[in-house]
């Protein structure tokens, strides 16, 4: 890899991997620190970023490329390098996702909390 940080280029790899999937996990889950990337989210409404923010695999693959292009050695490399960020990043994003129980009541996300807070006002 062309730019190393850490001593392999599997650490550079896995560190990525991981950076990659933590930012695009605060874009598209979180609420964000004070409620700021959910009302990032809304702000975006319905169009092409509104549509980036709501899809983990979306955004993970436009956010692989920079963190491919720092990572990468050439541009062959580079290009496959942003495929693997983000298919790791998906990965790990399955594995950690928290399983779906229908039937059991769970707490309104925060965005739809949001959207009722300004109904009210």
């Amino acid at each position: 890899m062309h730019h190393p940080v850490f001593p392999t280029e599997i650490e550079d790899f896995v560190i990525a991997t991981l950076s990659l999937w933590r930012i695009t996990h605060l874009l598209t889950v979180e609420e964000g620190p004070f409620g700021f990337v959910a009302k990032l989210r809304l702000r975006a409404g319905n169009g092409l970023f509104g549509g980036l923010l709501d899809c983990f695999y979306c955004l993970s693959l436009w956010l692989a490329i920079p963190l491919a292009i720092f990572v990468g050695g050439g541009w062959t490399q580079r290009f496959l390098l942003c495929l693997a960020l983000s298919g790791a990043a998906c990965l790990l994003e399955q594995v950690t996702r928290r399983p779906d129980f229908p039937g059991i009541l769970e707490e309104a996300p925060f965005r739809e909390n949001l959207e009722w807070r300004t109904d009210k006002e």
